[in-house]
């Protein structure tokens, strides 16, 4: 107890204000940079398992504290020699939710809304209001006999490696194709359909089933497998229950179950108007033009 007084009394007496004339403005603009990042950092860590692992640091973290206290080398050597092996067991561990944190953050389309790259990706992706109205008809006519479905619909992180485990489609979008597709002992029934732009791309996708533990019991493997997709790309998956008949759809690795047509019709309007590039000033690769025009389905 001596040697930890005598170091807080070390520590406390080396501590210095920093001079307020000697901050520059580059100094403030690092804080602001720092305190985001760290904002963001501990966001995400409260919303992935990293949460559990940060307590399991900190308690190791007080453990080496009350090694270094009580000079418990043998404890100290052992440590400095597993730290870098621990380190990279951490990110073996947590590479499912180091991947997502940098999907996410090349989402915020910084550099896009300056420079067009990917402009053309945009307009492919786009679905028009007649494609909106054919999957709530079909979601909710199929809910009505309890035919169960799993619609995929591909935003901006593409889904090649799971439209390669389906059967290739390429079909224009309908409702009446829908439910024949999802109808009880056809060929394609079983598995997902993956949806990009206007057009039906793949079924019978395979799809990853979601590990997050407050998802309900009652919640079968359709259900999983909606929201797995969701955590692991920017997809929209509408789920259709078979044993319900309830329709409900997955984003962003959350799931809301027992929507209405309105709710999911408002929820398809909002990806759909994600997805449209926005008129603005954006300099142009290779062209010597400064605007562009905005396209629409009509």
């Amino acid at each position: 107890m001596n040697t930890l007084w005598r170091m807080m009394n070390v520590y406390i007496k080396s501590f210095s204000w920093p001079d307020i004339q000697a901050i520059s403005v580059m100094d403030i603009v690092q804080i602001i940079i720092i305190a985001v990042f760290v904002y963001h950092l501990l966001l995400w860590i409260k919303n992935t398992r990293a949460y559990t692992l940060l307590k399991g640091i900190l308690l190791v973290g007080l453990f080496l504290l009350v090694a270094e206290i009580c000079q418990m080398h043998t404890i100290l050597w052992i440590w400095e020699k597993i730290s870098y092996v621990a380190i990279t067991g951490v990110l073996i561990i947590f590479q499912p939710e180091l991947r997502k944190a940098l999907e996410q953050l090349g989402e915020k389309k910084i550099l896009s809304s300056i420079i067009a790259f990917d402009s053309a990706k945009e307009d492919n992706n786009r679905f028009s209001d007649n494609t909106i109205n054919e999957l709530v008809r079909a979601s909710y006519d199929m809910g009505e006999v309890k035919t169960g479905a799993l619609i995929v619909i591909e935003q901006n992180i593409n889904l090649d490696e799971y439209i390669k485990t389906g059967i290739r489609l390429d079909s224009v979008l309908s409702s009446q194709l829908l439910i024949n597709i999802f109808e009880h002992n056809t060929p394609l029934h079983d598995g997902a359909v993956i949806v990009r732009g206007n057009r039906i791309v793949s079924a019978t996708c395979y799809l990853p089933l979601s590990d997050n533990r407050e998802i309900s019991k009652e919640l079968g493997t359709r259900h999983r497998a909606g929201t797995g997709i969701s955590e692991v790309s920017d997809s929209l998956t509408i789920i259709v229950s078979e044993e319900t008949g309830r329709v409900s759809y997955a984003m962003g690795g959350e799931i809301k179950v027992g929507v209405t047509p309105s709710e999911l019709r408002e929820k398809l309007h909002t990806i759909q108007k994600k997805n449209v590039p926005v008129e603005n000033a954006r300099i142009k690769l290779g062209k010597g033009r400064g605007k562009h025009e905005k396209t629409s389905d009509k």
